[in-house]
C-alpha cells in the first residue's frame, strides 16, 4: 500500500502545484486512501517526534525549533508551509518521502494546531511536546480558553518523555499537574521585569487571579529565561549562564518564544548541546513568512505582521515603532483567522494616534475603521478589497518604510500580490 499510495499523494501534489495551489489536498487523498501513512513514516525516527502546539508562536517557534537542530547537525523533517492539520503533515510528508515512504531524517519537528493535534497524537505518539500559551484566539472555533487547555493537556499526556510548559501561563502551568505518565516537565519563562509585558489572558481581563498564579509558577526553576530583550539583541539565562546574542527575529513576543525553541532543543540534544552553535542558529534565525516579515518594495522596507487576537496584536503595536512608518491594517474574518472580530475591542491602538493609519482593507474594514476611530487614530483611506487597498498603500507611501498588521487570510492575500512586484519566500 505504501508504494501505490506514494504514488498517487506525490501525483496529486505534483498537479496542485502547476495549479498553484491545494498545499494540503494531497495529504487529504493520501490520508483516506491509506490512513496509516503518518504512523508508518513517522514511526521510523530515531528521534522520534516533536510536537508545538498553543495558542500564538507556533510558526516562528517551530521554524526556530528546527533551525537549532540543523545548527546541531540533526536532520529534520518539518511541516514548512504552516499547514498545522494532520492532512498538512501528510502533505509535507509526501514532498519528502522516497517512492518507498522513506524519510532521511533523524527527528520530525511538528506545528500542530490545538485542535487537531488531539488527533495527531492518537496515530502517533510524541517523545516531546512543546506547550507556549492559552488566550483567546478564534474562539467561534473552540469555545472557551478552558477547552482550549483541556485540548493541549490531552497532547501532554500523550507525550511520552518530556514536556517543555511556559511557567508564565498559568494555565499551561497548570497542566504540569495533570500528568500522570511519568514524563518529565522542564520549563521556560521570563525575568520578574518582563512579566508585565506579557500579560496572561486572565490579566489582560482584569482577573487578578491571574498574577497570583503566575507569582506562584514564577517559583519553578526554568531552564531557559529571557531577561532582556533590546531592538537588536536580547539577555537569555541557559541553566547559571547568561547569554547575550544578536537577533533577527524582530518582535518581543518572537524573542520570549526563542526562550521555548531553545529549551526544546536543549531536551532533544541533551548531553551533547554545543551551546555556542546553539546561540549562533539562533541569531540567524529570520521571522516566518507574515510574523514580522521583511520585504522591499520600491526600495524601501515593508513588514508583514500577523494579528490573530488582542495579545498578539498589542505585542505587535509594542515591538514595532509606529513613527517613520506608513501603516495598513487588514482585518479578514474567514474561516481560517476566526468569524468573531470582537476582541479587536480589547486592544488600545493609541501608539498610532501620532501618525494615523494610511488604509484601512479586508471584509472587516469598516469594523477596523470604526474601533480606531474610538482611540481617535485617523483613517485616511478605507477599502475593503486588498488589492487595490495594498496598491494605494504602497503608492502612498512610496517615500518610507511600509508596515502592515494584518490577519492570516489577508496576510496570505497580501503576499500572492506582493510576489507580483517583489521577492517573496515561496512556502509550498
Amino acid at each position: 500500500m505504501s508504494f501505490f499510495s506514494v504514488l498517487v499523494g506525490k501525483t496529486v501534489r505534483g498537479a496542485s502545484r502547476l495549479r498553484g495551489g491545494g498545499s494540503a489536498l494531497p495529504g487529504l487523498v493520501v490520508e483516506k486512501i491509506d490512513p496509516n501513512f503518518i504512523r508508518r513514516t513517522l514511526s521510523t525516527l530515531p528521534l522520534g517526534v516533536a510536537v508545538v502546539s498553543g495558542t500564538n508562536g507556533k510558526t516562528t517557534t517551530t521554524k526556530m525549533v528546527v533551525e537549532l537542530l540543523e545548527g546541531q547537525g540533526l536532520k529534520v523533517f518539518t511541516n514548512r508551509t504552516g499547514s498545522n492539520f494532520t492532512r498538512g503533515v501528510a502533505a509535507a510528508l509526501l514532498g519528502e518521502v522516497d517512492l518507498r515512504g522513506r524519510l532521511d531524517a533523524d527527528i520530525a519537528v511538528l506545528e500542530l494546531d490545538e485542535a487537531h493535534a488531539v488527533h495527531f497524537v492518537k496515530l502517533i505518539r510524541p517523545r516531546r511536546s512543546l506547550l507556549l500559551n492559552v488566550l483567546r484566539d478564534q474562539l467561534d472555533r473552540f469555545g472557551e480558553i478552558d477547552r482550549t487547555t483541556k485540548l493541549l493537556q490531552q497532547i501532554a499526556a500523550a507525550t511520552t518523555e518530556t514536556v517543555v510548559l511556559n511557567r508564565e501561563d498559568p494555565r499551561v502551568a497548570g497542566i504540569a499537574e495533570t500528568l500522570t505518565g511519568g514524563q518529565r516537565v522542564r520549563w521556560f519563562g521570563l525575568d520578574e521585569s518582563l512579566r508585565s509585558t506579557f500579560p496572561s489572558d486572565d490579566e489582560m481581563r482584569g482577573d487578578g487571579t491571574g498574577a497570583a498564579q503566575r507569582a506562584l509558577d514564577a517559583r519553578r526553576e526554568a531552564d531557559v529565561v529571557l531577561e532582556r530583550v533590546a531592538e537588536a539583541d536580547a539577555d537569555f539565562r541557559i541553566g547559571d549562564e547568561l547569554v547575550t546574542t544578536g537577533l533577527k527575529l524582530r518582535g518581543v513576543y518572537n524573542i520570549f518564544n526563542a526562550a521555548a525553541a531553545l529549551t526544546l532543543a536543549r531536551v532533544i540534544t541533551g548531553a551533547d548541546t554545543d551551546q555556542p552553535a546553539l546561540i549562533e542558529s539562533l541569531s540567524n534565525v529570520e521571522p516566518a513568512f507574515g510574523r514580522g516579515e521583511s520585504l522591499t518594495v520600491n526600495g524601501q522596507p515593508l513588514e508583514l505582521v500577523l494579528v490573530k487576537n488582542p495579545s498578539g496584536f498589542r505585542l505587535g503595536l509594542k515591538s514595532f515603532a509606529a513613527d517613520g512608518w506608513s501603516t495598513m491594517i487588514a482585518i479578514n474574518d474567514n474561516y481560517a483567522d476566526g468569524r468573531d472580530m470582537s476582541w479587536l475591542w480589547d486592544v488600545e491602538f493609541d501608539s498610532l494616534a501620532a501618525g494615523g493609519v494610511d488604509v484601512v482593507s479586508g471584509v472587516r474594514a469598516y469594523d477596523m475603521a470604526l474601533r480606531l476611530k474610538y482611540d481617535d487614530v485617523e483613517v485616511r483611506h478605507i477599502e475593503p478589497d486588498l488589492p487595490d487597498a495594498l496598491q494605494r498603500f504602497i503608492k502612498d507611501a512610496s517615500s518610507g518604510p511600509m508596515r502592515i498588521f494584518c490577519t492570516y487570510t489577508a496576510m496570505l492575500a497580501i503576499r500572492r500580490e506582493l510576489s507580483r512586484i517583489t521577492t517573496v519566500e515561496v512556502v509550498s
